[in-house]
């Protein structure tokens, strides 16, 4: 009671400044639909449009992946269900070969770039930067505005591709050339590869604007008090996530103009000697090598821009709910700088089998398992955090100790894929889909789903429904290790990834089972994802309505805003910033917020 009686005297001393007052009242005077809901310029609003629009294409890439999984597990039926969706696509219900691949290219870049980056990033930078710096809004709330519209833009594009008659981009999410960059290799390099390309594009310029959005409000616009080392974990891993993005993403961004100038314009970037049935093209000396340098030059920073925010959130959720400070918080930020240097100086390691020098693979390799040293830190920090805490185990708390064993465990099998020679044999099976789906695809995944239960009460003013939030995380990550663990066993067998059907191989038939197995989670799993999308849904108009301004009982600045935060977040001052934002369990008290100031008798352990 003492803090809140602390803040509310804080208020009353602020309010005597009514020129805040008057500028809120002018935004709410001038704000209609449009500008509300919109083309809105509140990063509250922002992050909503940004994780709605995710948690949509989520949906549509959740369930491409069920639909090429019940062709996977269950090759010699045919489904009805298929044609239903496909048309000729999947004629007599089974998908054709054409097809399926453009299903998998449409699963990976969904999930990938307008799920897991525009989706996570977009969504917790939006909410949490203004929030838990101290500021009004972003640096610029035009960019950030024009930021989604870009997402929302690209999204179109992409979808578009789904409805045209030669079908979808069917390139591999990687889009590597010859295939994407000769018109003629198949239906799925006509049109619908430069919608991708086009989008892709598109897609570039929001997280560029997003990215440098972030990275000048982090530096410039933080309260009085709020120095860079007081500023929660959050703050720091969106900060490099965003410094990642800015670095690596027009790397990508020149890879795809130039494929959209060898598709279109005659150019010869990534194309040299080729023959596509009998004709030889004319195009010489371009080298579909320099695509995947520049792809993976962003390809693996990318990993990183996925699992940074998650790795923030993660770091507050879990130091929150086990009412304990976050151990080694300097550790914590030199390993997220570590990582993020160490991001750029790794992308070979995706071309080990491209015929790339021996010893410039063994500078890779190096590197490599470099990388694991400050993931390890991260790692060992959080279970210090968690260690002899008194834990609350909300779904929040569940997911982010899901996060820590997903990111282990996934971690592990990336050691095997690091090294160039057991890499040669492992390439392209379906070890690889397992290690990247578990330690980026599905970790993340439960760093998003965590901060979304940590912070849905901030952005709707209720809560979610815990019930449905225990089984969510329990079926998914139960179904998860199932679905993806035995995939290491296949992909040690020598099964390739991105084959529709096996069965032509007597030696991979013995997994027949596990592939029935693995489709049929696949199909409680996303079954599940549907029932959180209705308790989000739901939960926004009914959920239980928040009553106090900070349920958490968490020390950082968001939760001193009014539980329906206006449009400038604080009514009157901004609060000032005087402590660290993880003083839980000190001097006898549960937490202090970060506006409290250090007391004269107060311990000096930070």
């Amino acid at each position: 009671m003492s803090n809140e009686a602390n803040l509310h005297g804080h208020t009353e001393v602020v309010t005597t400044h009514p020129v805040h007052h008057d500028e809120h009242h002018v935004h709410h005077h001038k704000e209609t639909f449009v500008t509300k809901y919109i083309f809105s310029q509140d990063h509250k609003m922002i992050a909503r449009q940004f994780l709605i629009t995710g948690i949509i294409w989520a949906i549509i890439g959740g369930l491409f992946s069920v639909l090429f999984r019940l062709q996977l597990g269950y090759p010699e039926q045919s489904f009805p269900i298929l044609e239903t969706f496909f048309g000729r696509w999947a004629a007599g219900g089974k998908i054709v070969p054409e097809f399926y691949y453009a299903l998998v290219t449409m699963h990976g870049t969904i999930l990938v770039f307008f799920v897991l980056t525009a989706g996570l990033s977009g969504t917790f930078a939006n909410l949490l930067i203004p929030f838990q710096i101290g500021a009004r809004d972003m640096a610029s709330p035009f960019l950030n505005m024009l930021s989604y519209w870009f997402f929302f833009l690209a999204s179109i594009v992409m979808m578009s591709s789904l409805f045209i008659e030669t079908g979808p981009a069917a390139g591999g999410w990687t889009m590597y050339p010859p295939l994407s960059a000769v018109r003629q290799a198949s239906l799925g390099s006509k049109l619908g590869s430069d919608l991708w390309l086009v989008s892709m594009a598109l897609f570039i310029v929001s997280s560029l604007l997003g990215g440098l959005n972030y990275i000048s409000t982090i530096l410039n616009m933080r309260t009085k008090g709020m120095s860079m080392t007081r500023m929660p974990l959050t703050m720091w891993a969106i900060f490099f996530t965003a410094v990642l993005g800015v670095l690596s993403f027009p790397v990508l961004l020149s890879g795809a103009i130039l494929l959209l100038f060898d598709r279109n314009l005659g150019t010869s970037f990534y194309l040299s000697d080729i023959v596509v049935n009998g004709e030889i093209l004319s195009n010489e000396g371009g080298s579909a090598i320099l695509y995947q340098h520049l792809f993976w030059f962003l390809g693996h920073p990318e990993v990183y821009i996925i699992l940074l925010p998650a790795m923030g959130m993660v770091s507050e959720i879990l130091s929150v709910n086990s009412r304990k400070p976050i151990f080694g918080y300097m550790a914590m930020v030199g390993s997220l700088f570590a990582i993020c240097i160490l991001a750029f100086l790794v992308w070979a390691h995706h071309m080990f089998v491209t015929g790339l020098n021996p010893f410039l693979g063994a500078f890779f390799v190096l590197l490599t398992l470099l990388i694991a040293v400050p993931s390890a830190i991260k790692v060992f920090n959080w279970l210090t955090t968690l260690w002899r805490g008194n834990i609350r185990f909300t779904p929040a708390t569940l997911f982010a100790i899901g996060f820590v064993s997903l990111f282990i465990s996934g971690g592990l099998t990336g050691i095997f894929l690091g090294n160039s020679t057991i890499d040669i044999h492992l390439h392209d099976t379906m070890f690889v889909v397992a290690h990247f789906h578990i330690v980026m695809g599905v970790a993340s995944f439960f760093g998003m789903f965590a901060g979304v239960y940590h912070w849905f009460p901030k952005m709707f003013a209720r809560y979610l429904n815990n019930t449905l939030g225990y089984i969510h995380f329990w079926v998914t990550i139960i179904g998860s290790y199932l679905i993806f663990w035995p995939m290491h066993y296949q992909g040690l067998a020598g099964i390739p990834r991105r084959y529709l059907d096996k069965r032509a191989w007597a030696s991979f038939n013995q997994f027949a089972d596990l592939d029935k197995m693995i489709t049929v989670v696949s199909i409680i799993v996303f079954a599940v994802q549907l029932m959180f999308v209705f308790n989000f849904f739901y939960s926004i108009f009914k959920g239980r309505k928040v009553r106090t301004q900070n349920p958490w009982k968490a020390n950082t600045l968001e939760w001193t805003t009014p539980i329906v935060a206006g449009h400038g977040n604080w009514e009157g001052e901004i609060p000032e910033v005087h402590r660290w934002a993880y003083d839980y369990g000190k001097d006898g008290r549960d937490f202090i917020p970060q506006t409290e100031p250090i007391g004269e008798n107060e311990s000096k352990d930070h």
